[in-house]
């Protein structure tokens, strides 16, 4: 592995754009580690870049999501399956201006938004993105708990405990070098859809059904029950820790440091993050298929994992299919904590320039995790860890925003992208994808905030 010195740096745009000089590189010690040799062909070059998109699909198919893709099932059948499709196409928009960013100014995200800002606003920004990564983290930890309990019956008090042991993974994976860590993430991620594609073969639904749910409907939002799931499934879907991760982990490219080594990197680092999303789309809607398929249409909507773990083996008639969906949430919730804590990293080092270790960094971030789940277990009893992760991703709906008008922000800005500047039309979709977030999570807000209040 070459030194973080020995790396070239992407040439900077002009630099009147930003506030500061040249930045530190964003994670150091794996920066542009990997080489992409320009004499490689199209499809070696793509194998090459290939790798970060998977540690940032992990995001969108993590245990937050779970409960609203069930719920969406059970209740309303295929019908919010274009739900998922339009948040995914929206999510690989703004992964795309992600991995622009980074490989055009040198900058993750929140180092942009450091160089940009003024410090007190930058520290707020930090703080509130550090809220939504512990509040991520939680729901992971919760998630790879819930799943060690249903597998091998451990108490979920000491299941929390237990995934601490995702920091030394990671180190480990990390000093062998990048792409060690990006091969077990895109291993947990085929067992994810492994498993899900027995599930769906289990529970054999209506393939017309099924197509038929990708198409949007009207009755979507004429129906304020149904727009209350599908609220829930964009708000657990689009994870403001992302944005930053992307930014910084597409740097492990040591790609040419002029504007044709940068097209070329972005053209390659765009198809990475696409076709990598696509799995996550695949599994999101592989689990509201199987809800739908299980359980859409009987007594009781099922929206907990739990119940739905117990009740799938004696529903679809399959032994083995309760025991594929444990194995499949474990495996997410071990592939998000890996990124929650890489993307925790980055967001320090880059609002703030403070660098720890990354053993104490990382311990630090999965301890604030760990610390509130094991309070509301031990005082409030498993029964409450259902609301626990429904809490989680209302933090993340608070956070987003922040996160995504920034981006958007610095990617149309000509002076801080230069020939890089995003063009009119990706101006567009990318405003009205910020505006529907925004709305739909203030709306996702004020209705558990009424909830609540009951």
């Amino acid at each position: 592995m070459s030194s973080p010195d020995a790396t070239v740096k992407p040439s900077l745009t002009p630099d009147e754009g930003w506030r500061a000089a040249s930045p530190t590189p964003s994670l150091p010690e794996v920066h542009g580690t990997i080489p992409v040799p320009k004499h490689f062909s199209f499809w070696r070059k793509l194998l090459a870049f290939s790798g970060p998109g998977y540690l940032v699909a992990v995001g969108y198919m993590d245990p937050g999501n779970w409960a609203t893709d069930l719920a969406g099932g059970s209740k309303f059948g295929y019908t919010l399956l274009s739900v998922i499709l339009i948040s995914n196409l929206m999510a690989i928009l703004l992964q795309s201006l992600c991995a622009k960013l980074g490989i055009v100014t040198g900058r993750d995200l929140a180092q942009a938004c450091r160089d940009h800002y003024s410090k007190p606003v930058a520290i707020v920004l930090w703080l509130l993105c550090e809220v939504a990564i512990c509040a991520c983290d939680l729901a992971e930890v919760i998630g790879s708990a819930i799943a060690l309990n249903l597998l091998f019956g451990l108490p979920l008090i000491w299941g929390v405990c237990v995934t601490v042991l995702d920091v030394l993974a990671i180190l480990y994976l990390q000093n062998r070098g990048f792409r060690y860590l990006e091969a077990l993430v895109i291993t947990l991620i085929l067992t994810i859809g492994g498993c899900f594609m027995a599930e769906i073969i289990f529970s054999r639904p209506d393939v017309a059904a099924v197509l038929g749910g990708f198409v949007p409907k009207f009755e979507i939002i004429r129906n304020p029950e149904m727009l209350y799931v599908a609220i829930g499934i964009l708000g657990a879907t689009v994870m403001p820790h992302n944005l930053y991760l992307h930014s910084s982990i597409v740097q492990t490219r040591k790609y040419e440091p002029t504007p044709e080594g940068r097209r070329e990197a972005i053209k390659f680092a765009t198809l990475d993050s696409t076709i990598a999303l696509m799995f996550a789309l695949f599994i999101n809607a592989a689990i509201l298929i199987v809800s739908a398929a299980a359980f859409h249409g009987g007594t009781e909507p099922v929206e907990e994992i739990q119940d739905a773990h117990k009740l799938l083996s004696p529903v679809l008639g399959v032994t083995m299919a309760s025991a594929l969906f444990a194995i499949a949430l474990l495996a997410s919730g071990q592939n998000s904590t890996l990124t929650g804590t890489l993307a925790g990293q980055i967001v320090m080092e880059g609002f703030i320039n403070l660098r720890l270790r990354p053993w104490l960094r990382r311990l630090i971030t999965r301890l604030i995790a760990i610390v509130p789940a094991v309070i509301v277990i031990g005082v409030y009893g498993e029964d409450k860890t259902t609301d626990l992760l429904v809490f989680s991703q209302v933090v993340l709906s608070m956070q987003l925003s922040f996160a995504v008008i920034p981006l958007i922000l610095f990617t149309s800005d000509r002076k801080k992208m230069g020939e890089f500047v995003n063009p009119l039309w990706v101006q567009i979709l990318a405003w009205t994808t910020a505006v529907i977030i925004v709305v739909l999570n203030v709306k996702y807000l004020f209705d558990k905030a009424l909830e609540w209040l009951k």
